[in-house]
């Protein structure tokens, strides 16, 4: 048995008359795979550990085996269709988030959602009531099951909200300046005007005479003029427009007067909301409002012990505190949601574009989705055309590498949902061309994850395999997986042609759904003969017509046989279909 011994894979081709750099298809005359460095402890492999790698080129055609193979496969319909229009290279890679709500929540309306590019279907537990929200779940899920879609269902829990004003109109009041109101906590009967109530007793401790208020990031601005009991009576400076259920924070010199709250991250109605979520299947929670990584691992603990389907928490990033502990609570969720809209409160705007970068940064260093949220396309909640700067600002957050990108109240509020899906789905597309032209992925830097002899060997398996697809320019990776690790890692690298991952548990295949270029596949893969599972896939997919004679695919697999007893399993192949 053969041994690879390098945690660092070097991979040379002999490539003709191939294109490279923008993958445009020829034939692969061949390739190998040759070691650079040793691992540590000179080079020695402690434990049971096997590395195939597979890089000459082999021939798929139809054989006889492949008969077994099922039409109606786990293959998303959405990205079926786009690679029979687009080809592989064409397929969009950033994965699209649509926060459902009145505007779109008939099973019309999030039909043409999921045909738009809705990747994943948003649920804010803060708005509506929790039979509405299983109504909803109930046709996602029927949408998927008779559709043929692949949308997964997060919800967003409310959490523990001291930063929450509300005036009691059931829409939109304005404060002209110079006007004065009260802010107080206490519950009044009716709505008196100028009164505003605040969702926390204590919203107002700490709070000094000639502090500055202000209203979701800069909506409208207060002075405090006077301070009685825990009430504090405002000058309006700025006038603007107040929202129902308003975000706030103080400002003092110029800098945000930072007050910790010993409210829990998680509130009650949120563990209720939770259990719901599990009862219901949900794919994904976001937990709203964290300050550091105990919560996190709180309810991680929680859902270990109350499911075995595996239920990933995201972690919204929104507060000063969770930006000074950002590493520690990515390394401990399953993947960020950039709250900018919540985060523009507390830190001065201007530095959100930089906070929204580094943060992106991290979690793909640290191998963790990211979803960039908040204001993409503001304009589009009233109006049918976005701005050309919001433009700009989706296409930014793509260059960045974003896993995915968010709409709020564009599709969940807003009369053009789709319309804004649809400029996400066009900007986003164009976006990754230019990369991809521009040969940026291989300015792209990877900080050493794994620990383990296993998860090192896996990590490098699939940088190299990234590095070797882009220099070969072959069509489409195809990797097996039982838990999505190894798919996540080639992810993580950015590989120009898509990543098809094929698993046989269906919490995985939903999970895979928020990771950049992946395009998840349920199937019944054997155990025992991995060559069974790329012949049958293979015949699967050309029989859909969606693979022809020349398309390159690059095979990568973590599936060790159960008869075999080795810690790492990992092969890399190229294959070229006849």
């Amino acid at each position: 048995m053969a041994v690879v011994t390098s945690d660092s894979l070097l991979c040379r081709s002999l490539l003709t008359n191939r294109v490279t750099q923008f993958g445009r298809r020829s034939e692969v005359s061949g390739a190998k795979v040759v070691p650079r460095r040793a691992i540590g402890n000179g080079g020695k492999v402690k434990g049971k550990v096997r590395v195939v790698v597979k890089a000459t080129v082999q021939q798929i055609g139809g054989l006889e085996q492949v008969k077994k193979a099922k039409e109606g496969s786990g293959f998303d319909a959405v990205s079926e269709g786009e690679l029979r229009e687009k080809g592989f290279l064409g397929m969009r890679k950033t994965k699209l988030v649509c926060t459902i709500g009145p505007a779109c929540c008939s099973p019309e309306d999030l039909e043409k959602l999921a045909l738009g590019g809705m990747n994943v279907a948003r649920l804010n537990m803060c708005h509506n009531t929790r039979n509405w929200h299983l109504d909803v779940i109930k046709k996602i899920k029927k949408l998927n099951e008779e559709k043929g879609f692949c949308v997964s269902i997060m919800i967003d829990t409310e959490g523990s909200q001291i930063h929450v004003l509300d005036h009691g109109a059931p829409s939109s009041v304005k404060a002209e300046e110079g006007s004065i109101w009260l802010f107080t906590s206490q519950k009044l009967e009716g709505h008196p005007p100028f009164t505003v109530q605040a969702s926390y007793d204590g919203f107002s401790e700490g709070i000094e005479v000639g502090d500055v208020l202000v209203i979701d990031g800069g909506m409208a601005s207060f002075e405090v003029i006077e301070k009685v009991g825990n009430n504090l009576c405002c000058q309006c400076t700025d006038s603007g427009l107040f929202l129902p259920r308003a975000k706030f924070s103080f400002w003092r010199d110029g800098k945000l007067v930072e007050r910790n709250s010993e409210l829990p991250t998680l509130s009650k109605k949120d563990w209720a909301d939770i259990e719901f979520g599990v009862s219901e299947g949900v794919d994904f929670i976001a937990l709203s409002f964290i300050n550091d990584a105990d919560s996190v691992r709180q309810l991680k603990n929680y859902l270990y012990m109350r499911s075995s389907r595996s239920t990933r928490v995201l972690a919204k990033i929104e507060s000063l505190e969770s930006l000074q502990r950002l590493e520690e609570i990515v390394e401990a969720c399953d993947g960020i949601m950039v709250a900018r809209g919540d985060l523009g409160v507390e830190i001065p705007y201007e530095q959100i574009p930089t906070v929204q970068e580094e943060i992106t940064r991290v979690c793909r260093e640290l191998n963790k989705p990211v979803i960039v949220a908040s204001q993409l396309l503001e304009s589009m909640v009233e109006y049918p055309t976005p701005t050309r700067a919001e433009v700009a600002d989706v296409s930014e957050a793509v260059r960045q590498y974003a896993d995915a990108l968010m709409l709020s109240g564009e599709s969940a509020i807003g009369p053009y949902g789709q319309k804004a899906l649809s400029v996400l789905q066009m900007a986003s597309s164009r976006m990754e061309l230019w990369s991809r032209e521009e040969n940026r992925q291989s300015i792209l830097h990877q900080r050493p994850l794994g620990v383990s002899l296993p998860d090192r060997i896996a990590e490098q398996i699939c940088n190299c395999a990234v590095e070797m697809a882009n220099n070969l320019g072959v069509d489409a990776i195809f990797v097996y997986t039982k838990h999505g690790q190894m798919a996540s890692l080639l992810s993580r690298n950015r590989p120009y042609p898509p990543i098809f991952a094929f698993t046989g548990d269906n919490g995985t295949r939903m999970a895979l759904n928020l990771q950049w270029g992946v395009i998840p596949v349920l199937v019944d893969l054997s155990d025992e003969e991995m060559e069974a599972n790329i012949t049958m896939t293979m015949e699967l997919i050309r029989r859909k017509g969606m693979l022809k004679p020349g398309d390159v695919v690059m095979v990568v697999s973590d599936l060790a046989p159960t008869h075999i007893n080795y810690s790492a399993f990992q092969s890399i192949q190229v294959k070229t279909v006849v």
